[in-house]
């Protein structure tokens, strides 16, 4: 072989050395991600559900592909939103939006592994077998806000002692988050000598006939449902309590920074960092049958004094000493 011939031999070989070895690369595992909302919405949320993955090794976008599937607050997109996933056939489907998210990704695939975040019961709802065994190909995370509902209707009766009527409002597009919660309630009602009345919401066009009932019902005050409908709406509904000057409690913090009374619930942060963990987990190889339904326990109360004080409500000093922050 002539030298000039084995020169370019060699450089023709080495040129196409990187591009054999980025073809021997194995692809990134994609994990789909299911949810309500938007992206920006989320900000905080997917930054804990990030930590999480971190923690089992996988960064995204060097060595996991995300992709996000955001209902924008419509439930009924949800079957359509979770078949695209499955069709895209992740490697996990993640349903992070709560109790019809995991009932949509359930209903989707019987073979693709499904982490969830919930605050219902998940055996009740037929999500899994048990929480400690849970079978098939789901697991994931539930939250308190079920078991707390009780806790915030002994918060709102606290805030409004005169009070003997407390309105609650529920999505009705999510029957087995909303029944569970108002049995919830209307359990304990009767010990803290309250009626409870149920309202629905399902589109923002019923707020407006939700405010004006309350005061045909002579409600004392509100509590609003956890729902990821309403969670994406927490700013509207702040100005409409305000508007209307009901003393409200809903579950997450966003509705006490936009002037709503109270927020008392689990921390999303704690939340979404252990689904992300169980992601990540199911990615290096465990199942989700052997993984154990985990329950996020820390609980957060936020309490608006500017609100309150404009409410004409004096909260009682050891709800402050209580409370993990005080909004003024």
């Amino acid at each position: 072989m002539r030298r000039r011939d084995f020169i370019t031999l060699i450089g023709t070989a080495a040129a196409t050395w990187p591009l054999a070895a980025r073809a021997q690369r194995p692809a990134m595992p994609v994990i789909g991600f299911l949810s309500s909302a938007s992206r920006d919405f989320y900000e905080d949320r997917l930054r804990a559900f990030g930590q999480g993955l971190k923690e089992a090794g996988y960064v995204e976008g060097q060595n996991v592909a995300i992709e996000y599937r955001w209902a924008e607050g419509h439930n009924d997109r949800l079957p359509v939103l979770a078949a695209e996933l499955v069709h895209r056939q992740v490697a996990v489907l993640v349903a992070g939006g709560g109790t019809p998210f995991a009932l949509a990704a359930k209903a989707a695939t019987a073979t693709i592994p499904i982490v969830f975040g919930v605050a219902a019961d998940p055996v009740e709802i037929g999500l899994v077998a048990s929480m400690n065994r849970p079978g098939a190909n789901l697991t994931g995370v539930t939250n308190l806000n079920i078991e707390v509902g009780p806790k915030r209707l002994e918060l709102a009766h606290a805030l409004v002692p005169a009070a003997t009527t407390i309105a609650l409002l529920v999505n009705p597009t999510s029957p087995a988050l909303a029944e569970a919660y108002s049995r919830e309630l209307q359990a304990a009602a009767g010990s803290l000598g309250l009626q409870v009345q149920v309202l629905h919401a399902s589109a923002e066009r019923d707020f407006e006939t939700v405010f004006a009932t309350l005061a045909q019902l002579r409600a004392g005050a509100l509590v609003i449902g956890p729902d990821t409908f309403f969670y994406a709406r927490s700013e509207q509904l702040a100005a409409l309590t305000l508007r209307y000057a009901v003393p409200t409690i809903f579950q997450y913090r966003e509705f006490a920074a936009a002037g709503g009374l109270v927020s008392y619930g689990s921390s999303n942060t704690e939340f979404y960092r252990l689904v992300g963990a169980y992601a990540g987990r199911i990615l290096k190889g465990e199942k989700p049958a052997d993984l154990p339904v985990q329950q996020a326990t820390k609980v957060e109360l936020i309490i608006n004094l500017k609100t309150a004080k404009a409410l004409g409500l004096n909260v009682p000093l050891s709800l402050l000493g209580r409370a993990d922050e005080v909004i003024e």
